[in-house]
């Protein structure tokens, strides 16, 4: 039986592949032109700058990068229980976690 996958692992797979959870986007990232969105989508799924700063409790659940024509984005994975009510009991649990990928420009924040 392999070993179950830690936080960071089910968020790497969550933000790699957009499969598993929810990905929003800000209202600033959705007006920008199609060619800026699309490559934003494409750096939030391929980042993986995590730092002891930037990932404090090595969850990869927070980056951020300068985007041409953006500006700073950020994006952040947060994780709720299975009805969006309220936190999740279990992160590390699938079943007890849907994840929440909010994708943004660091001027929304």
């Amino acid at each position: 039986m392999s070993a179950p996958l830690s936080i960071a692992d089910l968020n790497d797979a969550f933000r790699m592949t957009f499969i598993g959870g929810r990905v929003m986007i800000t209202s600033g990232v959705d007006a920008l032109p199609l060619a800026i969105r699309e490559s934003i989508l494409a750096r939030v799924r391929r980042f993986d700058a995590f730092t002891p700063d930037n990932d404090p409790h090595g969850e990869h659940d927070f980056g951020s990068f300068d985007q041409d024509g953006a500006g700073r984005v950020f994006w952040k994975i947060d994780y709720y229980d299975p009805t969006l009510t309220y936190g999740s009991s279990d992160p590390a649990d699938p079943k007890m976690t849907v994840r929440v990928l909010t994708i943004m420009l660091a001027e929304e924040y």
